[in-house]
């Protein structure tokens, strides 16, 4: 039928396969075996069978480098104290346990990262609170690289600080030497070292700019005497040390002034004398213990929408200095409306008080134990009368 022989492959396509299909097969198992082949010569060595060494040996030692011996003072000094701070900063990033709706499996999703720093042997960390207040779970890298899965101690978002913990061993950290903030002085060095945009432990200097500034925390409170600086600080940053020439944690990078969210050369810092007095209280208690007047009071908005320009006073606590000072609070009957105004505050030693956090801010001046004068409203009239502050548990 056919004269052409090639003809007959084309059009007989019962025949064309059982002459050519063996050729194919045994051409892809030759590739395959040479593929196999190459695998393990690369993995194995090339003659004795002595495995090869891993690209990356953690146990190895790195190889010691001297700085260079030209180099100025000041540059061997900020070698020193990088070399020396580094290994007490951590990388934190925090995660959100989720559940899928549809077949209920757990799943994590990444709510941020910052940095934060060895506060002692125990396992304490240091961060900021806007690092870690979205997460459930918290993992903490340390310089040698190994993750610890944290528990939060405990927290003070009116500071923007937070305490975590990690189960390393203490002779694998190392806390970072502690300075004061109250010597400040405008021009002095200062060098961040941080995980700015998630690249590990990076150097940042610059100076004091200000000292005495304000800024608004997470909460809406004000955090005072914040160090302002031009070392630069990007997101990433937040939660890591800034440090003086010396090496001594002056400061907890937190915040900066940019409407790009890159630094702007205008960094702030919440001082170390406030973190030093949040952080013992945080590691024994949980939370920040406060000297407080002994009272409850009312939101902001019941007393600007009754007309009263100050703080409405709730309840007085039974056994606190309000109530020895004859405190008077709000009476509500049982439909929940009010039947007689409780006092209104107005002024603490002076300050003028408009808002509870305006109140809150008062007090921090005072110890538990001290004295404070208060302006009262009491109905049509203004008073004035004295309150011992003491702690509230």
């Amino acid at each position: 039928m056919f004269n052409d022989p090639s003809d007959r492959f084309l059009h007989d396509s019962s025949r064309a396969p059982a002459r050519y299909q063996p050729r194919v097969h045994w051409v892809s198992l030759l590739l395959a075996w040479a593929l196999v082949f190459v695998l393990v010569w690369t993995l194995i060595g090339p003659a004795n069978g002595t495995p090869r060494a891993p690209l990356h040996n953690p146990d190895a030692k790195a190889r010691e480098v001297s700085p260079p011996t030209d180099l100025s003072a000041d540059e061997l000094a900020t070698i020193k104290v990088f070399s020396e701070a580094s290994p007490s900063v951590v990388y934190v990033t925090s995660t959100e346990l989720r559940r899928d709706i549809f077949n209920l499996n757990v799943f994590e999703i990444p709510r941020g990262a910052g940095s934060g720093f060895i506060y002692d042997r125990d396992g304490h960390v240091v961060t900021n609170f806007h690092v870690i207040q979205a997460g459930t779970r918290w993992i903490v890298t340390l310089a040698d690289q190994s993750e610890w899965e944290a528990l939060l101690v405990g927290a003070e978002p009116d500071k923007d600080v937070a305490v975590l913990k990690i189960d390393a061993p203490a002779d694998g950290l190392k806390p970072l030497a502690i300075g004061t903030s109250e010597s400040l002085r405008v021009g002095q060095k200062v060098l961040a070292i941080g995980n700015p945009f998630g690249l590990d432990r990076t150097l940042t200097t610059g100076v004091v700019s200000a000292i005495g500034r304000e800024i608004v925390s997470v909460s809406g409170r004000k955090i005072r005497d914040v160090i302002q600086t031009d070392a630069a600080i990007n997101p990433g940053n937040s939660g890591g040390p800034l440090l003086d020439s010396a090496g001594r944690l002056i400061g907890v990078n937190t915040q900066i002034a940019s409407p790009s969210g890159a630094s702007a050369g205008v960094g702030f810092a919440v001082p170390v004398d406030t973190v030093n007095a949040i952080v013992p209280d945080l590691i024994r208690h949980g939370r920040v213990i406060r000297p407080g007047l002994g009272v409850t009071l009312h939101e902001d908005w019941i007393p600007r929408r009754l007309g009263v320009p100050g703080v409405l006073i709730d309840k007085i606590l039974e056994g606190t200095g309000a109530a020895e000072a004859g405190l008077r609070g709000t009476t509500i009957d049982h439909r929940g409306y009010i039947r007689e105004l409780g006092d209104v505050i107005l002024k603490v030693a002076e300050q003028d008080v408009r808002t509870v956090n305006g109140l809150k801010d008062a007090l921090e001046r005072f110890n538990a134990g001290d004295i404070v004068r208060l302006t009262l409203l009491r109905g049509e009239n203004v008073i004035e009368t004295d309150v011992r502050l003491q702690l509230l548990k």
